[in-house]
């Protein structure tokens, strides 16, 4: 894996992106932001997921006005996760008339796609910059591969027509990306904004192209980059194809803030984009959220349960505490567990974790060895719950005892 690329660094309230810092994980609410109790309590879930940064639609005035309040709601309870206001087509004129909103939000997402068109878009876009200079927010200048600048595209492919070798109407394409992000730069930065106050994205759905637009923007500036796709999709397909393309991307180097934009269920949990982030991370190496628990996949020798029982009591034991673990055992989060239904890997793979179980499998003897810091310590016999119970004992004992205590 490369070393990260150093970009400038950008302060979002309490966050800082690029510089060197940690890649940041952000989400997004999908509630009504004009339901300021809906949006906060969504928030705050966000928050306590993992996500550093929340964006929050802005896209009326019934919406701005309600910015204020859920920033004081999540004050109120403790939450500082700095929001990010989402501004497509109104948002000059949403934050010229409603200051508060301006102030009470961190950073301002615009899309110079959709800022306006003709001599508009520029006046449109110097406004928002100008107020984000006025507030003090960043802003992230967003463009996506669904909303270009026609304009652009058109005189580009127009070009393109008329070379000796065409290039794919996807290379053109890819280049209006990477021209419109650095040509909005130079506009920022014209209009008084610091290059310590901008933030950049490219988004797209392929991951190919992503990866592709991505690499030659990481060349040509040094403006910290937010990875994500537009649309990833749901469920098993979204997390495989945003995981393939920004893995690429992070194992270059590339990349200082992260989005997984899964689409939920009806009703679904939005967190699961925040886990899905931080386990991309943790996967790289590059940062530890929270105790990874190795499980075994099973196979024709694990005719038992068990180990799925065990290993999901484990998982929901480890994030039930996860909040107060954080707190007064401070690393916590670099602790390995392993869960392993039958003898083939499951001795190996238990004593390279810290703490690991070995389950018997089809016609093993009903005895499951357990290993602490490579040494086997125990061996646990009884019905899967009393395994279950003795086994989460010895992984809070373990916590007590090699994680120093932090201060309240």
């Amino acid at each position: 894996m490369k070393s990260r690329q150093m970009t400038a660094a950008v302060k979002v309230g309490n966050v800082t992106i690029g510089g060197g810092a940690p890649v940041v994980v952000q989400a997004m609410t999908n509630t009504d932001t004009a339901n300021p109790e809906a949006t906060a309590r969504q928030c705050a879930e966000l928050s306590a997921a993992g996500a550093e940064l929340v964006r929050i639609t802005v896209n009326t005035t019934e919406a701005a006005v309600a910015v204020p309040g859920i920033r004081r709601q999540l004050d109120d309870q403790g939450w500082t996760t700095p929001l990010i206001g989402d501004f497509h087509y109104n948002g000059h004129l949403l934050l010229r008339e409603n200051p508060e909103c301006a102030s009470a939000l961190a950073k301002y997402r615009i899309n110079p796609g959709n800022v306006g068109r003709g001599p508009r878009q520029d006046d449109n876009f110097a406004e928002i910059c100008e107020i984000a200079i006025d507030h003090g927010a960043a802003i992230r200048i967003g463009v996506n591969g669904g909303s270009l600048d026609t304009a652009l595209v058109t005189m580009r492919m127009d070009e393109n027509a008329t070379r000796n070798n065409p290039r794919s109407s996807e290379d053109v394409l890819n280049e209006c990306l990477v021209e419109s992000a650095l040509r909005s730069v130079d506009t920022a930065l014209e209009c008084g904004l610091g290059s310590d106050s901008i933030v950049l994205s490219a988004k797209v759905s392929s991951p190919p192209q992503l990866v592709a637009v991505y690499r030659k923007l990481a060349e040509r500036t040094r403006q910290p980059l937010h990875l994500g796709l537009t649309e990833a999709g749901m469920g098993v397909r979204g997390l495989v194809w945003s995981s393939s393309a920004m893995a690429i991307l992070l194992a270059e180097g590339i990349g200082d803030t992260i989005r997984v934009s899964l689409t939920p269920e009806p009703d679904g949990d939005r967190t699961n984009e925040v886990r899905a982030a931080c386990e991309i991370l943790q996967a790289l190496g590059l940062r530890y959220f929270a105790p990874s628990v190795v499980a075994c996949p099973g196979c024709g020798r694990t005719t038992s349960s068990s180990f799925q029982e065990i290993a999901t009591r484990v998982e929901d034991h480890v994030r039930a505490r996860l909040a107060g673990w954080r707190e007064t055992h401070p690393g916590v989060e670099d602790l390995t567990l392993a869960v392993m239904g039958c003898i083939v890997n499951g001795p190996g793979e238990s004593k390279a974790a810290d703490i690991g179980i070995s389950l018997p499998g089809a016609g093993e003897e009903p005895r499951c060895p357990v290993y602490v810091d490579g040494e086997r310590v125990t061996t646990l016999q009884g019905t899967p719950e009393e395994i279950a119970e003795s086994f989460l004992g010895i992984i809070d004992d373990y916590v007590q005892r090699n994680f120093p205590r932090g201060d309240r």
